[in-house]
Order: C-alpha cells, then sequence, then structure tokens
C-alpha cells in the first residue's frame, strides 16, 4: 500500500496550544505521523513529494511559519483508496532553530511544541527531518534531547542526500548511521532520502504506511 497521491486535505491550523489541547482531548485516537525538521530542511518539499505536488506551502522566509497545519490523506493500492481503513492524520510542524524569529515568536512556539508532543497520541509517529549535508545540528540535537523520553514511535530522515556529490561523504553519512542509533536510542528508522530525485522515497513511504497499518489494527483490537 502507499499514500493515495492528491487524497491529503488540508483540516485545520493550530497556532495556540489551547487549540492542540481541543484537538487531541476530542480525538484522542488519532493514527498519523508528525513531520518535524529544522527550518529550511525541505519538510515541505518531502510533504509533497509523498502526497502529491502543493500539499504543503513551501516559504521563502525560512522559520515564519509559526503554525501547525493539520491534514487528512488515505492510502491504498494502485491509486485506489481502500474503502477498510478511515483517513489517516499528518501534522506539518513550524521548523525549529531558525535564528531570525522574534524571543515572542519562539517562547510560543516552544509552549505550542511543548503542548502537542506531550498530548499527541502515541499512535502518532514522529518523522524528524534533517539536512544531509548538515546532519545532527545543535538544534537537532536539543530537539532529540527534548524527545529524550518521549513514548512515541520516531523515525529520522536525512533529506538531500542527492546534494552530496561526493562518495566518500555518502560513505560518511552511513558510518554516522551506528552511532546516530546508539546516540538517539528512541530512534527506530534511519532513512537517507531525497524529496527532490526522490530517492529512497520508497522505502520511507512504506515504512510510514506500515506504522500506519499496525496502528490501525490496535486500535481496532481495543
Amino acid at each position: 500500500m502507499n499514500f493515495i497521491k492528491g487524497s491529503a486535505h488540508f483540516q485545520l491550523g493550530l497556532d495556540k496550544f489551547e487549540q492542540v489541547e481541543k484537538l487531541f482531548t476530542q480525538n484522542p485516537d488519532m493514527v498519523g505521523i508528525a513531520f518535524v525538521g529544522r527550518s529550511n530542511v525541505g519538510k515541505s518539499s518531502m510533504i509533497n513529494s509523498l502526497f502529491g505536488r502543493k500539499t504543503a506551502k513551501t516559504s521563502k522566509t525560512p522559520g515564519r511559519t509559526r503554525e501547525i497545519n493539520v491534514f487528512s490523506f488515505n492510502v491504498g493500492d494502485k491509486d485506489t483508496v481502500d474503502p477498510e481503513l478511515p483517513p489517516f492524520f499528518f501534522f506539518d510542524l513550524p521548523g525549529y532553530g531558525h535564528a531570525e524569529v522574534s524571543k515572542q515568536m519562539q517562547k510560543n512556539w516552544n509552549i505550542l511544541m511543548a503542548t502537542f508532543f506531550e498530548m499527541m497520541p502515541t499512535s502518532v509517529c514522529i518523522l524528524n527531518l534533517q539536512d544531509a549535508r548538515h546532519p545532527d545540528q545543535k538544534s537537532d540535537q536539543e530537539f532529540h534531547t527534548f524527545l529524550k523520553n518521549s513514548p512515541h514511535y520516531t523515525a529520522l530522515a536525512f533529506n538531500k542526500i542527492d546534494k552530496l556529490k561526493k562518495q566518500k561523504e555518502k560513505a560518511a553519512l552511513q558510518k554516522r548511521k551506528k552511532d546516530l542509533f546508539a546516540k538517539y536510542k528512541w530512534v527506530k528508522q534511519i532513512h537517507f532520502v531525497s524529496a527532490e530525485s526522490s530517492a529512497g522515497l520508497p522505502q520511507l513511504e512504506q515504512a510510514l504506511v506500515s506504522f500506519l497499518l499496525e496502528q490501525h489494527q490496535i486500535k481496532n483490537l481495543d
């Protein structure tokens, strides 16, 4: 199964922690994916590559968006929605680690994110996107420190792998994989992908779909 391209629909935007509390209080069984990463890591491009063009808006000014955008989407086979499956959800989170935002904006973001990850159901996977050319930056490390005690299934995807032109750069990143698993024990999967060239995207997509279907099964058994 795969994501049905063009099936993603914007549901609502959340820019206040009270809205986050209301959403998850009223929908405790949401199954989905939370996309989060540094500003300018190519998150919107990744979402568009997975779910279809123009799903997420790309910004020319990284770090300006401070809203969580919620989308519903479907999965199925050969572009046909599986009628046995409910809509799933993904959350497009604003980028972290951008230096030019105001202190007040950063404070609001921190409160919003803390509420989001505290209340988000464990049936939502966290997909942390990083730039393959600049892995594990300080802001990435800070985010993972924040995640340390999180009960959520977490995956890490290094985007822009196509920008690594030299084989030794690719080999060096692959070599770090073992170290990253040891450093971030809560990370269950690491992928090397490119939203631009689609390298590694089928494998990432299948991993995410498998998570969604497993969570759906669990919900049905409860």
